[in-house]
């Protein structure tokens, strides 16, 4: 049998996927990969069911149906004053992960230098392993998850090509502040780089915390790629409708690249979505305090237990240092968890290049229904 592509045959499963499939087999409760065990709201399903019993069941248009890309430019001038023109700055993609694929290859060439803040999402460096960049960590630092900003500014040169961030922030629950945006955006504009700013998180933030885009200098806008999607706002993650915004030239390039790997995204479920995302105003306020009570019930019970979760400012996600509990790295310490209190965490060393501080910690998803937080939480203490 002939060879297969070098940069795919060094992959490995990813660890969302190891972990669930140890926890399935030790009946664990899984507490690893980030998205909900319970439904989405009825009435998008309905809405849903609607758009396929009206015939939208066909090829949607490529870069998306007008009416979506014009709901998403809509909010997106609603909610945080920047305007980007649905038709030719909007694309709609088969969720975050691939509007993050479509863009690394629109942008990078073998040999461009890419930064990349660890801990990362898992998927950006496979993207840019298979679009042969050279990839340039910057650690973000316990307890407060920072970067050093002489790290960051040496991180830059002629070749970089792209910084990618995220923010609010997978798996650590940051926001990165003004400041530290501002400073990515003038080293990116000094080295002329663009910027990936992945947002999927940006209306679940707590306690005051209020989430800004990346794109939110004008004089910045045209080297930054805002993605984001529907999936963890509606609870609705297998649906996959997400969005790349960008400059019309980026904008053209991704747009070639999505023609290309999967072309239009489920019909049905865009039509859904424009609906829904009209209706963020009445929607948000109870699905911020609902994930705002499973965040509070679930780190004051680790509290009860003896852990010092980290209290996240965004996500439904919280990290749990572990050096109190165990002299065990964080990949053995989740296979502990698993095997003798049956609850799955992810460990995120997985998650780093460079450092070595993702061993240090575990990261739990708190988007559970009351019943699976509080039997993890009872295996946790007994």
């Amino acid at each position: 049998m002939q060879s297969f592509n070098k940069e795919v045959a060094s992959f490995k499963e990813s660890i969302f996927a190891t972990m669930t499939k140890i926890a399935q087999k030790n009946n664990a409760i899984n507490l690893s990969q980030g998205f909900p065990d319970f439904d989405g709201p009825n009435w998008l399903k309905e809405l849903a069911y609607s758009a396929m019993k009206d015939g939208h069941n066909q090829y949607a248009p490529m870069p998306g149906l007008l009416e979506l890309r014009q709901v998403v430019s809509k909010n997106y001038n609603k909610f945080y004053g920047i305007n980007y023109d649905p038709q030719n700055e909007i694309t709609i993609l088969n969720g975050a992960t691939e509007a993050i694929f479509c863009t690394i290859k629109a942008l990078i060439n073998p040999g461009d230098e890419v930064i990349v803040f660890e801990p990362f999402y898992d998927s950006y460096v496979a993207s840019l392993q298979m679009s042969g960049a050279k990839i340039i960590p910057v650690t973000l630092k316990l307890p407060d998850f920072t970067f050093d900003k002489e790290e960051l500014a040496n991180s830059f040169g002629t070749k970089t090509k792209l910084v990618i961030i995220n923010t609010p922030h997978n798996p650590t629950g940051k926001i990165f502040n003004n400041d530290e945006i501002a400073l990515i955006l003038n080293l990116a504009s000094k080295y002329d780089s663009y910027i990936l700013s992945d947002e999927v998180y940006e209306f679940l933030t707590y306690d005051g915390h209020n989430h800004r885009p990346t794109a939110f200098d004008i004089k910045s806008r045209d080297r930054v790629i805002t993605i984001s999607s529907t999936g963890k706002t509606f609870g609705v993650t297998g649906w996959k409708i997400g969005w790349a915004c960008a400059h019309p030239l980026v904008t053209q390039q991704i747009r070639l690249v999505h023609q290309f790997t999967t072309f239009s995204v489920a019909t049905p479920l865009q039509w859904a979505m424009v609906k829904a995302l009209e209706q963020l105003d009445q929607y948000l306020p109870n699905f911020r305090q609902e994930y705002k009570a499973k965040r509070d019930f679930f780190c004051q019970g680790l509290k009860a237990i003896g852990y010092g979760p980290l209290l996240p400012a965004g996500t439904y996600f919280t990290v749990v240092p572990i050096h109190s509990k165990t002299s065990l790295n964080d990949v053995d310490y989740c296979l502990e968890l698993i095997e003798k209190k049956k609850v799955a965490a992810i460990p995120p060393s997985a998650f780093y290049l460079k450092s070595a501080e993702g061993q240090k910690y575990i990261r739990f998803c708190f988007a559970k229904k009351q019943d699976t937080l509080e039997r993890a939480l009872q295996n946790l203490r007994a």
